[in-house]
């Protein structure tokens, strides 16, 4: 039966989440445009530190790109005393190794579900490690991802690390509708390709 994590977190919301206490997130971001929304969803309720980890990125400017726009939403959002970014070492040598064998696969195949993998594995280590209530990713906004796989991999990689995933689909109340709204209000760099080389080919 399909899962619905838009109720979940809503659950989540309402019995967890409240003005006297505020879950501690690391929010797995992969650029601005998908945090936009993310962010102006979710702040109200959670204390919140943005992981951008993304070694599947290339080139590496455009990693750096997409680190300085992420930097920018967040002050011009007026959430620089509340939001903190803590970026992951840029090693895409760990993206290519996946992906050895398997460049011509179709997008949203097997390569992206390892990089899924990938990137909720460090960030699941990351939040455990700093003892966060919870962690999830900003990727399940965009209607090319695959919010049953970042479910299942979130919380499997949970479950290993020993804290919560969040559960989310961001596609929900209209969010990657709101994201490109504020991507244009705060002119926010749109990449045309998830990040990897294979997206881009």
């Amino acid at each position: 039966m399909k899962q619905n994590y838009q109720a979940m977190l809503d659950e989540i919301l309402a019995s967890e989440c409240s003005s006297e206490r505020r879950p501690t997130l690391l929010l797995h971001a992969c650029c601005a445009p998908c945090s936009s929304y993310v962010l102006e969803y979710l702040a109200p309720y959670f204390d919140i530190t943005i992981f951008f980890y993304n070694p599947n990125i290339s080139p590496a400017e455009e990693h750096r790109v997409r680190e300085e726009e992420l930097r920018r939403l967040v002050r011009e959002m007026g959430l620089s005393d509340r939001v903190t970014i803590l970026c992951g070492e840029y090693a895409p040598e760990r993206f290519e190794a996946l992906a050895a064998g398997r460049e011509d696969l179709p997008e949203g195949g097997a390569r992206c579900r390892d990089c899924y993998r990938l990137r909720l594995s460090e960030s699941a280590r990351v939040a455990a490690e700093g003892g966060f209530d919870y962690f999830t990713t900003t990727l399940s906004i965009s209607p090319y991802k695959n919010a049953d796989w970042l479910y299942e991999i979130g919380c499997a990689e949970g479950k290993t690390h020993g804290v919560r995933y969040l559960p989310s689909d961001f596609k929900k109340k209209n969010g990657y509708k709101r994201s490109c709204e504020l991507s244009a209000e705060y002119r926010l760099y749109r990449q045309d390709y998830c990040g990897c080389v294979y997206s881009k080919r």
